[in-house]
C-alpha cells in the first residue's frame, strides 16, 4: 500500500516526498503530469535534485515510488481504467498538497485547486470504500482566513465566511477546505495551512524564486512603505514539509487544523531589514508608512511594464496584500506536538537571496543522466 501524494513537482510537495522517502519506509503514488512517461519521470528528478543525488532517487524510483502520468483536473485524472483503479486500490492514506498559486487567474484557481481538489476527493471515497483509508492531510493556506488586519488568528478562528478574500487563490482553498470536510465526513482528516513559505533553514538553494523576487525587489529600496514594527509571518520550508509528514504519518494526531506558521515568534521588517543589512555592511531602509498608497499606485502603474522591471511589480502587486496586513497565525498546535520551532526568517535570508542573485533567479537543474533508462515501477 502507499500514500497518493500529488503535487511532487512543487516545491513544497517536493520536500514532503523526500521526507516520506528518506525518513519513512513509505511508498509512494505519485500523480505526475508529463508528455510521456519517461517525461513526468524527468519533471520528479527536476523536482527533487534539493533533496538527494540522481542514483538515490533512481533506486527510490525503481523501488518505492509508483508515478501516475495523469492531470489533477481531468476525470480520473486521464488516466487508463487499469491504471486508475491500480492507483484505487493500492492507496491508503492522500496528501493534497497540488494547487495552482496563481492569484490573478481565478481560471486556474478554479480548474486546479476546485476541479483537482474534487478529483482527489473521489479518489479518495472510493479507496476509503474498497478497504478503508487511513488519512487524508490537506495542505491549504492561511489565506482562508481572508481580510484581516493586526490579529492573531487561532485554528478554529480562521474561517469566517462573511469576511472578503484577497484573491481567487485564497477563496478556492477555503471552499477546498469546505470539500473535504463535507464529502470525506468518515475519513480521519487533517489540513495544514502554510503561512509565507520561503526559504529552506539549512541551506541556500531553493527552486521557488516568485516571493524571493519580490524581496529582493524590497531589500533594493531605500525607503519601505511598510510600518517598522508590523510582523510578516513567514516560516521555512523544511519545518512546513517536517510537520506535514510527521503528523500525516502520525496514528493520532492531537487535532484537525495546524497552522505551520512562525506565529507570535514571526519578526518584524526592521528586524529582517535589520538582519540583511548587517549581512551585507550596509545601512537599513527607512520606513514611510504614509508612502503606502502611492507605492501601491507606482505598483500598479509599473506592472503593466515589460521586462524585468514590470515582472517584479506584477510579483509585488500580487503580496502586497500579505505584507501589510500585520496578521500572524497562531503556532502553538504544531510546536508543542513537535516539540520545535520554525527557524527566524533572518538567520537565512540573506544566504537565500545571495544564491538567488547570483543564479539570476533560476535553479542549475541537472539533466537526466545520458543512457540511464527510465525505471519507475509504474511508468
Amino acid at each position: 500500500m502507499a500514500i497518493f501524494l500529488t503535487g511532487s513537482t512543487g516545491y513544497i510537495g517536493a520536500h514532503v516526498a523526500a521526507n516520506l522517502l528518506q525518513q519513512y519506509d513509505s511508498t509512494l503514488n505519485l500523480l505526475v503530469r508529463g508528455c510521456d512517461p519517461h517525461d513526468a519521470e524527468v519533471r520528479l528528478w527536476h523536482a527533487m535534485q534539493l533533496h538527494m543525488p540522481f542514483p538515490r532517487f533512481y533506486e527510490y524510483l525503481q523501488a518505492r515510488i509508483r508515478i501516475f502520468n495523469g492531470d489533477l483536473t481531468a476525470p480520473q485524472f486521464g488516466l487508463n481504467q487499469d491504471d486508475y483503479d491500480r492507483l484505487v486500490h493500492t492507496t491508503d492514506s492522500v496528501i493534497h498538497c497540488a494547487a495552482s498559486l496563481n492569484r490573478k487567474s481565478e481560471k486556474s484557481c478554479l480548474n486546479v485547486n476546485l476541479r483537482g481538489t474534487l478529483e482527489v476527493i473521489q479518489l479518495a471515497r472510493r479507496s476509503h470504500y474498497y478497504h478503508g483509508l487511513q488519512r487524508f492531510s490537506d495542505v491549504s493556506t492561511v489565506a482562508v482566513a481572508g481580510k484581516r488586519v493586526h490579529e492573531l488568528v487561532s485554528e478554529d478562528g480562521a474561517i469566517d465566511w462573511e469576511l472578503s478574500d484577497y484573491d481567487p487563490y485564497a477563496r478556492t482553498k477555503k471552499f477546498c477546505e469546505h470539500m473535504v470536510r463535507e464529502l470525506l465526513p468518515d475519513v480521519p482528516l487533517t489540513i495544514f495551512r502554510p503561512s509565507i513559505v520561503l526559504g529552506d533553514s539549512r541551506y541556500a538553494e531553493t527552486t521557488q524564486f516568485d516571493m524571493v523576487r519580490a524581496f529582493v525587489f524590497l531589500a533594493g529600496l531605500p525607503l519601505l512603505p511598510f510600518r517598522p514594527h508590523d510582523k510578516i509571518d513567514i516560516v521555512n520550508v523544511d519545518f512546513v514539509a517536517g510537520a506535514i509528514s510527521t503528523l500525516h504519518m502520525k496514528a493520532n494526531p492531537q487535532h484537525d487544523i495546524y497552522h505551520l506558521s512562525s506565529g507570535n515568534d514571526s519578526q518584524s521588517f526592521r528586524e529582517l531589514t535589520r538582519a540583511l543589512a548587517a549581512a551585507q555592511n550596509k545601512r537599513g531602509p527607512m520606513f514611510m508608512p504614509i508612502l503606502e498608497r502611492p507605492f501601491s499606485w507606482a505598483v500598479d502603474t509599473l506592472s503593466n511594464r515589460k521586462g524585468a522591471i514590470g515582472y517584479s511589480a506584477v510579483l509585488m502587486k500580487v503580496f502586497l496584500p500579505y505584507l501589510v496586513w500585520n496578521t500572524v497565525f497562531d503556532n502553538t498546535r504544531v510546536t508543542r506536538e513537535l516539540g520545535r520551532k520554525p527557524v527566524p526568517f533572518s538567520q537565512y535570508s540573506y544566504p537565500l537571496l545571495k544564491f538567488s542573485r547570483e543564479h539570476n533567479f533560476t535553479y542549475p537543474y541537472q539533466e537526466w543522466p545520458a543512457g540511464t533508462q527510465a525505471g519507475g515501477s509504474a511508468a
